[in-house]
């Protein structure tokens, strides 16, 4: 799921990760749809956001991610967010709304997300457009981005979707992009192996030898190295504690 690889077949891609976006927002609607007022204004699992900070980032990242299909499709160079601030004035804005009009606001902003991406085809996937933040990246991609989204804030949301509960192509795919972030020279020079496969991924600076090797199931793995799990059940070797690995 390398943005800079070379897609032979732009619309089938589009059409398989559009599926797989579309399941996960299906399992996040109903999470929404179950939320309770109390339990929207309770503390989420990231710092300093209530769960209604988590459910409205992530229909304005529906939104946003809407406008970088809109610039691919039309070549009119369209931000995702007209500034960090602005995004951030939104997500304020919306927190603290009843329950239903958070469930509503996903729904809807999900729904204009898959409209337009419909509306894509052929070169419009290879066209390049660029986030708030980061490089730019083929259209395609912006539909990893949002499943990625989805997937990671629905556990952030504390209400009963866990590590464990993403798909397994999710987890190896991700684990292989996050892993890849991880090559500057303040991560620990690490090989993490999964026990569901075999695979093996390296963090720390290019060319650096492991000084350590991480095992376990690769949904633990992802979860440890982007912060949303301690990693009791990973096992080092050398026997010792986990490296620490800076923000993800």
């Amino acid at each position: 799921m390398n943005p800079d690889t070379a897609v032979a077949d732009p619309d089938a891609l589009a059409a398989e990760l559009g599926s797989r976006v579309e399941e996960a927002t299906k399992r996040l609607e109903q999470t929404a749809a179950e939320t309770t007022d109390d339990q929207a204004r309770a503390p989420s699992q990231l710092p300093d956001w209530s769960r209604g900070h988590v459910l409205t980032h992530l229909a304005r990242n529906a939104d946003g991610l809407r406008n970088l299909l809109v610039w691919a499709r039309t070549g009119v160079e369209t931000p995702q967010y007209p500034s960090v601030q602005a995004r951030n004035d939104g997500i304020e804005a919306g927190a603290g709304r009843r329950a239903a009009e958070l469930a509503a606001d996903i729904a809807e902003s999900a729904a204009q997300f898959a409209a337009e991406a419909a509306r894509l085809s052929g070169a419009d996937w290879t066209v390049q457009v660029a986030g708030v933040r980061g490089s730019g990246h083929p259209a395609w991609f912006t539909l990893w981005r949002r499943l990625s989204e989805v997937e990671i804030h629905h556990v952030d949301l504390g209400l009963g979707y866990r590590p464990a509960d993403w798909p397994e192509q999710f987890s190896s795919q991700c684990l292989d992009l996050v892993a890849d972030r991880f090559s500057g020279p303040d991560c620990v020079a690490a090989l993490l192996v999964s026990t569901d496969d075999g695979a093996e991924y390296r963090i720390g600076p290019p060319g650096q030898p492991a000084t350590v090797t991480v095992t376990g199931q690769t949904r633990e793995l992802l979860a440890w190295l982007i912060g949303r799990a301690a990693g009791n059940r990973l096992i080092t070797e050398p026997a010792g504690p986990l490296p620490p690995v800076p923000p993800w």
